[in-house]
Parts: C-alpha cells; sequence; structure tokens
C-alpha cells in the first residue's frame, strides 16, 4: 500500500491566511511589515527565489523590498547597506541571498545582520537561542522549521519517537536536530560517516532524510510504517528536482514528504511568518 502524501501546498495556504489575519491586525495598528532582500549577482536560483519572495509578500500583505547589486560589488558596499537597513525602524527583516559570489566573506556578510531582523536565522546568535533550546527567542532556518511544520499540521506527534535524521549540515541538519530535541523526540543523527545508515535508518519510527544527496535514503533502509520527510531538494537531468529518498520509499512507508511539493512548498511562507516573529522580537507587534 502506498505511503500517504503529505503534500505542501494545502498547509502553506492555511499558514498564509494565518500571516494574512496577522498582517491585516499590525496594518490596523498603523505598522506596515517589511522585509529587505539583498540580491548580489545574477544566480539564476537566488534570482528565482527572491521574485518569489516579492510574489508572496504581495500577497500576505507584507512589503518585500528587493535590492540587487552587480557580481563585482565590494564587501564594504555590501555592509553598509545591511547596517543602513540594520538602522531603519520600518525594516523589520533583512534576508541575503545566497550563494554570494566567489570573493565575498558569507561569514562577515550574515554575521552583519542584526540578529532580531535575521529572517533565514543564520545568525551566531539565532543558532545560540536554537542550541540552547530557547526556540520562542530565535529566527529559525526555514527549512527545518517547514520540516517541523509539516509534519505538526499532518497530525504527526514527535514526543518520544525515535526520529533518525540523516545529514547534520548547518543550513537543516543542525537547526533541525535542535527543533526535534525541543518537542521531546529521541534523536539519532547521521552522516557521511555513520557506519551502517541503513540500518540506524530502519530503527526510526520517523526518518528525516536532509542531507543533499540524491537517492541517498533507499526503499530497503524504511520500516513498514514509518513516516518519511524528504527535506532534499537535489537537481537532476532537465532542470527536474528529486529528494534524498529514491521514488520506492513510497510503497513501505506510511506517510511522505513529496519532493517537489513538500518541505519546500513551505520556506517562503515560512521566512514571511519569521518576519512577523521579527517584529515581534524588535518589541514592534
Amino acid at each position: 500500500m502506498a505511503a500517504e502524501l503529505i503534500k505542501g501546498l494545502p498547509i502553506a495556504n492555511a499558514i498564509r491566511e494565518e500571516i494574512s489575519q496577522e498582517t491585516a491586525k499590525l496594518k490596523a495598528k498603523g505598522v506596515q511589515p517589511k522585509l529587505a532582500v539583498l540580491l548580489v549577482g545574477e544566480d539564476p536560483g537566488s534570482v528565482w527565489y527572491a521574485k518569489s519572495k516579492g510574489k508572496i509578500g504581495d500577497k500576505l500583505g507584507i512589503e518585500v523590498d528587493l535590492h540587487t547589486m552587480a557580481a563585482d560589488t565590494s564587501e564594504e558596499t555590501i555592509l553598509e547597506q545591511i547596517q543602513g537597513w540594520n538602522m531603519d525602524p520600518v525594516v523589520h527583516g533583512i534576508l541575503v541571498e545566497l550563494p554570494l559570489p566567489a570573493g565575498l566573506n558569507k561569514e562577515k556578510v550574515m554575521e552583519a545582520i542584526d540578529p532580531k531582523k535575521d529572517v533565514d536565522g543564520v545568525h551566531p546568535v539565532n543558532r545560540g537561542y536554537l542550541l540552547g533550546g530557547q526556540e520562542h527567542l530565535a529566527l529559525v532556518p526555514a527549512t527545518p522549521l517547514s520540516c517541523i511544520a509539516l509534519a505538526e499540521r499532518a497530525g504527526i506527534d514527535f514526543k518520544g519517537k525515535r526520529v533518525t535524521l540523516v545529514g547534520r549540515g548547518d543550513t537543516v541538519g543542525r537547526p533541525l536536530a535542535s527543533l526535534l530535541i525541543k518537542r521531546d523526540a529521541t534523536i539519532t543523527v547521521c552522516h557521511t560517516k555513520t557506519v551502517d545508515l541503513a540500518a540506524e535508518c530502519q530503527r526510526g519510527e520517523i526518518v528525516v532524510a536532509a542531507a543533499g544527496f540524491a537517492g541517498l535514503v533507499k526503499k530497503d533502509m524504511i520500516s513498514p510504517g514509518t513516516v518519511v520527510i524528504d527535506a532534499g531538494v537535489n537537481e537532476v537531468e532537465d532542470g527536474k528536482y528529486v529528494g534524498d529518498c529514491e521514488p520506492e520509499v513510497e510503497e513501505v512507508a506510511a506517510a511522505l514528504t513529496p519532493v517537489p511539493g513538500g518541505v519546500g512548498s513551505l520556506t517562503t511562507t515560512i521566512i514571511m511568518g519569521n518576519v512577523l516573529k521579527a517584529l515581534s522580537l524588535q518589541g514592534k507587534g
């Protein structure tokens, strides 16, 4: 029997409705939520993601200011722009599209963002809050938060469950581990040095694939009845995207998030939710 597919769009739409209601309340109090997005260079993926934020922001009543700079812009100019937004009281969220062009220090640029405006959740302060179990004070990266939102809104409870997390990267794996611990899951974090990945996955009642390798998680690595959350986004031939799980996983899992159409469907919406959380953390909500 094929797995139940946990589709992202219906859940994204429900969250968008909640955000729209919140922005309407803020506007009634004279507050216009605003996100500033910095795009340096012309990386096709970054251009697409930046524009999609503008479109969704328009739908939700959040102003998105997209600021573009040439690929050869100096680091000093970029830092000056970020500092200007840090000091601007009408800008509530700041996001720098990645990857940055070669020659720019990513860590330096990200650390320049005011932690309370860091809607991508990349600043060390936000990482520290998350690691310390203070999720309420943190702006959390969108993809890990999307994994949690997708599962919880589909009725999946992490409490006490054995969760095998495949991936330990800074973007998804590590922050997601902190989110799962906060929800009382019993987690095993797997990675390229894990001796028997199949055995670790088979033990999981919930398996989260977040390694960034197409088809890494095979059907025989999943025990029947397991919930599988696929957070992988891997480009293959002809511009198609696949997850970290091979398609046959659907034959044994009880529930599965599809790629595309699963976790990735929520990320931009989650970022818009982070703009409202940022506004609250700044005492402006």
